[in-house]
């Protein structure tokens, strides 16, 4: 009876002590894990937030890329650290979404083993062409592509990543014959289309964007339903022929899933306080990126939702990675 009587004081303690961890929290830097190199969309965002997060919680943020297996590598890191507040993943639609509704043996859930903690950004991709390459809009890269199937390279930021789900998806309703060249992240896949090595890639925004203003790049079509503020004088893929195409990036923060309930709340409030700092949503605007900053539980239902609904698409698709 004494050893069950102490169980269920232990048990009554456990919400006072999460409690005091959050009340000292954080008392020492944070990592915040991108699982793509330094240089592509996600990178950018997660440096842009970290940095004003400093400000409002008086502690580092340390960026840490963990590039590799299209978000996977990363994201197992993430999973299996400490759920004490001290470790962040920047998760995103290819991450959270796209990745488990592709592999069956994911080494990690998201819906399992993270708690979310908010949506930061949405975002359309932008298709980009080397500028060799003979097309100037959408209808046009399809007539070469069908033309000469199996000639065209499209890039990626990694097998499974939303940039070669994105171009996957883009084949299969134009009927087009691409060949896939996976990258380990989003600017080593810029590098190598600049140079004329590959041929087009559906990129995130911030990256792209000062390449296409120096002219390095060429800008096909948005993925978004209307046209981006960002990048007004491109259009859309649907209204450039191929019709209900729509493909909107997020990202967002989730911690491991154990992690104290008072923690999380108090990383919500202090990362929703980060973005609204003077400045932040011009910031954003810049890289072509919508502030999306809100509670967790929408959060945590977008991700469920994203990953059923691209099951079904892959499965429709008859998509596959190696």
């Amino acid at each position: 009876m004494r050893a069950i009587a102490g169980l269920l004081a232990a048990a009554a303690a456990l919400p006072v002590v999460c409690q005091a961890q959050a009340d000292r929290y954080p008392s020492r830097p944070i990592r915040m894990i991108v699982p793509f190199p330094p240089g592509g969309g996600n990178d950018i965002l997660a440096r842009a937030v970290g940095l004003r997060m400093a400000e409002v919680m008086h502690q580092q943020v340390i960026v840490d890329n963990r590039g590799g297996g299209g978000g996977i590598i990363g994201g197992q890191i993430a999973a299996a650290s400490n759920p004490d507040g001290y470790t962040l993943f920047l998760g995103s639609l290819g991450s959270l979404a796209h990745n488990p509704a592709l592999r069956p043996n994911l080494p990690y859930d998201p819906t399992r083993d993270f708690a979310p903690i908010t949506m930061l950004a949405t975002s359309p991709f932008i298709l980009v062409v080397y500028p060799g390459v003979q097309a100037t809009n959408v209808k046009e890269l399809i007539a070469l592509a069908r033309a000469k199937p199996g000639t065209l390279n499209m890039g990626s930021a990694g097998a499974g990543s939303s940039l070669h789900m994105t171009g996957e998806l883009f084949k299969y309703a134009t009927g087009t014959n691409l060949v896939h060249v996976a990258f380990k992240g989003t600017a080593p896949a810029l590098i190598d289309l600049m140079t004329g090595q590959i041929h087009l890639l559906f990129s995130t925004m911030p990256p792209a964007l000062p390449q296409i203003k120096a002219g390095k790049l060429r800008a096909l079509g948005v993925t978004s339903a209307k046209r981006s503020a960002s990048a007004p004088g491109v259009p859309t893929i649907a209204e450039s022929g191929v019709p209900r195409f729509e493909v909107l990036n997020w990202q967002g923060l989730v911690v491991p899933a154990k992690t104290p309930q008072a923690i999380v709340a108090r990383l919500n409030k202090d990362v929703i306080a980060a973005m609204a700092l003077p400045g932040m949503n011009e910031s954003l605007a810049a890289q072509g990126l919508d502030a999306a900053a809100g509670p967790p539980e929408p959060f945590g239902k977008l991700i469920a939702a994203e990953i059923a609904t691209y099951k079904k698409l892959v499965q429709a698709a008859g998509i596959k990675i190696d």
